[in-house]
């Protein structure tokens, strides 16, 4: 069955068949799935009384496995955004009770952030839901399917620049 990008690809064969236009078969249902899965996780984590960006700190925070928390810097690299930003996820995220700053025990001019004992419940609580949102998301792609999409995927990224986090 034709999709979007199989028509806008198929246009443009008509009007410039000298033009290879076959990257956007990749790049426009890349493009596409972006917009599909960001408004799909974003409308479940709403539902759960969340922005995704909170889910994000905080799955990063239960993540790390690491009791004492982990320092803005090491939050800011895992998420990608500027250090004002953290900072400022950090304050909305210590308002709601989910994280809070502590001392950095090996430098005193240093904080970590760590997880509450409410930020840890609501961790918990919604990681679960999230994968069996995600499930739902996949269920048209067999075992298989996975399997062939999941190394593909990761070549097309690290060709790219996205490197495994330190």
């Amino acid at each position: 069955m034709p999709d979007a990008v199989d028509q806008i690809t198929a246009a443009w064969r008509q009007q410039r068949p000298d033009v290879d236009t076959s990257p956007m078969e990749i790049f426009g249902r890349i493009a596409r799935l972006g917009r599909i899965v960001d408004r799909e996780l974003s409308d479940f984590f709403r539902g759960q009384g969340l922005e995704r960006w909170e889910f994000d700190v905080l799955a990063t925070l239960r993540r790390s496995g690491n009791e004492s928390g982990l320092s803005a810097g090491a939050l800011n690299k895992a998420a990608m955004i500027t250090s004002g930003a953290i900072t400022n996820r950090i304050d909305r995220l210590t308002a709601k009770g989910w994280v809070q700053r502590v001392p950095d025990p090996n430098d005193r001019r240093a904080i970590r952030v760590h997880l509450t004992d409410a930020g840890r419940a609501l961790i918990d609580r919604i990681l679960p839901l999230h994968m069996k949102n995600e499930q739902r998301l996949l269920a048209d792609l067999t075992p298989a399917d996975r399997e062939t999409l999941i190394p593909l995927l990761r070549k097309f990224a690290e060709s790219l620049g996205d490197l495994a986090l330190d």
